[in-house]
């Protein structure tokens, strides 16, 4: 199965670290974000990387490579400066992901979860890892049914993580060009094609310099910098 990583995103709320660096090349514990994402992807199976990128992409082009230096392959899905949206970057991206389902993660999350379980998983059009709502994001986004599909109507919710598998199917008939995932999520839901699950370990979103900071004390407070 292929992975792609999300690391388009122009990183606002980073600023003024991400006004010269991606967001995805700032660095925690060690090691740049997406580096640690990609050392969990090949530890977990995963070789074959797709990146896609817009501002100052030809930065992260130049830091990963081939990505041999972490055991994977890695080919990138650039799409300029102007990002084409969650939806919009995987569509660009969907010829080097080919006509299997795919996991999608997102470059601006850290957390433990154990990629390697979804690696054989069985979907219809998609399945999300969901998480506790963090305190930036109270309200959250999907719930869980007791099949184990994702709706909308459950009184409690969780947060979405940024962890996906989708079936290419999942965008037919979508132009390319700028889109979000969130209406195709909903759609496919109250279809009931999206099945999900909880997951209760560790998982941050990387949104702001205080968290990036806070995220580096985890990691090295525990001696993860060299995992």
């Amino acid at each position: 199965m292929k992975a792609m990583i999300l690391a388009a995103g122009r990183g606002e709320r980073m600023r003024p670290l991400t006004d010269h660096v991606p967001k995805p090349l700032l660095p925690f514990a060690g090691r740049t974000i997406i580096e640690h994402t990609i050392i969990q992807l090949v530890s977990a199976g995963f070789h074959d990387i797709i990146i896609n990128h817009a501002h100052l992409g030809k930065q992260i082009e130049e830091k990963l490579g081939t990505g041999h230096q972490h055991g994977a392959s890695i080919r990138f899905s650039p799409e300029g400066e102007q990002a084409l949206e969650t939806a919009g970057g995987i569509i660009n991206a969907l010829p080097l992901l080919g006509d299997e389902a795919f996991l999608v993660v997102n470059g601006d999350i850290a957390t433990d979860f154990p990629f390697a379980e979804l690696k054989n998983r069985t979907i219809d059009l998609a399945h999300l890892v969901l998480v506790d709502n963090p305190e930036h994001h109270p309200q959250g986004d999907f719930g869980l049914d007791s099949a184990g599909k994702v709706t909308t109507s459950n009184a409690q919710q969780f947060t979405f993580s940024g962890i996906g598998l989708y079936r290419p199917e999942l965008f037919l008939n979508i132009p390319p060009g700028v889109s979000k995932l969130g209406p195709l999520l909903l759609q496919a839901i109250a279809n009931q094609s999206v099945s999900g699950q909880k997951y209760n370990g560790f998982w941050m979103d990387i949104g702001t310099p205080q968290r990036l900071q806070e995220l580096d004390f985890y990691y090295t407070s525990r001696g993860k910098d060299h995992e």
